[in-house]
């Protein structure tokens, strides 16, 4: 599913990842834990193509078996868009749509037909408990209403791998563990491969595999 080689990332002249590989099979939960600043967000970023790895290095990224740095950039946002998806700590909806709208975005961008996208956004308000909340937007619903709308739209065009930076982090804790339960509901359900970034133990420990990061590096 994923094969990342020779990941290295600069800021002027902070070596923030120094060589990470790593090797992801497809329905895996894996989480990747470390002390704040060892570099985890920056290397999750490079592995949902939201950034590029320092380019005086000879770096691979396989996602879905495609190496995503053969890609120009029109075709690597068309990739992203069909095969990754992104649940953040600050789950991001937009205030001024509801929460049907706001997870049919990444479709509406991917040019999927309206009412195919409509189905499929109430199948997984349903299956998330939400359905009654379709039409409520963010501010009318709670910290884990939210973020479990923002897990629909990271689903929505049913994705290989869906990447969470701290998705619990924002939560209480009842909300938290409902969270987590979910994404192994969620992998069983549909399949998917999960990469989740976390301080959250008891999550990390949940996950098929613990990564932990020192210092830029996977030990």
């Amino acid at each position: 599913m994923i094969e990342a080689l020779n990941i290295h990332k600069t800021y002027n002249d902070l070596h923030v990842l120094k060589g990470v590989d790593l090797h992801i099979q497809k329905s895996e939960i894996i989480s990747i834990v470390g002390a704040s600043g060892a570099g985890k967000t920056t290397l999750l970023q490079i592995l949902g193509t939201l950034e590029k790895p320092d380019s005086n290095n000879e770096s691979i990224l396989k996602v879905n078996n495609t190496d995503v740095y053969a890609l120009n950039a029109k075709e690597l946002a068309k990739f992203r868009n069909a095969n990754i998806g992104f649940i953040f700590q600050f789950h991001q909806l937009l205030p001024e749509f509801t929460a049907l709208e706001n997870i049919c975005i990444p479709a509406f961008i991917g040019k999927r037909p309206k009412a195919e996208t409509e189905k499929r956004a109430k199948e997984l308000l349903g299956f998330l408990g939400l359905l009654k909340r379709a039409d409520h937007k963010p501010a009318q619903m709670s910290g884990g209403e939210q973020q479990r709308v923002a897990v629909a739209r990271s689903l929505i065009n049913n994705p290989g791998v869906i990447f969470a930076d701290e998705p619990s982090g924002n939560l209480d804790s009842e909300s938290a563990e409902n969270l987590h339960k979910l994404f192994f509901d969620l992998r069983e359900e549909f399949g998917q491969t999960f990469v989740i970034v976390t301080h959250n133990e008891e999550l990390a420990n949940m996950a098929d595999k613990k990564l932990t990061m020192v210092d830029g590096k996977i030990v």
